[in-house]
């Protein structure tokens, strides 16, 4: 109502508010309703995933798919009904496809962590599989280091070295016996 948020610069349906549902009081249904900048679509097109994906990832697998840091992007939509629906049907598998890079290979998509005020929208228990257009990561029942392994590898291969020194600093990627790992990370 007050013309802050344009939608402008969205490269899918722009100038548009994209939703399949609305919940709130009258005052809510009343600005929707009949609104031209109001774009009502079935959710096989508003969670789509070629669409609608993850906005980063980071190594211990938790995946931000409505902001960057503390800019939101959207709301966090079914991303997680999905995730867990996949993983509880017959032999279902729960996937992350994204691209490895955003910003015309400027930014790297996998990162060490979620950028500070970043939502986790679907947490690393749920996660089974990454996947970018350098491959498949297997994260299921693995460690953080061996999630740190499989994402590296998926990464673009210009951001790769600097996540694997990352993980390094932050031993990650060590062998560590069991109630060292607090300590290895102070």
């Amino acid at each position: 109502m007050a013309g802050v948020i344009t939608n402008d610069m969205k490269p899918v349906m722009p100038g548009k508010i994209a939703t399949t549902f609305v919940l709130g009081r009258k005052r809510l249904y009343d600005i929707v309703n009949n609104n031209p900048s109001v774009e009502f679509q079935t959710s096989d097109i508003i969670n789509n995933p070629h669409v609608n994906s993850a906005l980063q990832v980071d190594i211990p697998g938790q995946v931000s798919a409505d902001s960057i840091g503390s800019t939101l992007y959207s709301g966090p939509g079914g991303q997680v009904d999905f995730v867990r629906g996949a993983s509880r049907s017959r032999d279902g598998k729960a996937i992350i496809a994204l691209r490895s890079t955003a910003k015309d290979g400027v930014v790297s998509r996998i990162v060490p962590f979620l950028d500070l005020g970043g939502g986790v929208v679907t947490s690393r228990a749920d996660v089974h599989y990454v996947v970018t257009e350098y491959g498949i990561a297997n994260l299921f029942g693995k460690s953080v280091r061996g999630r740190a392994r499989e994402l590296i590898n998926i990464a673009h291969p210009s951001f790769r070295e600097t996540l694997e020194k990352e993980c390094n600093r932050i031993k990650w990627l060590q062998d560590l016996p069991c109630g060292q790992v607090e300590a290895a990370q102070d």
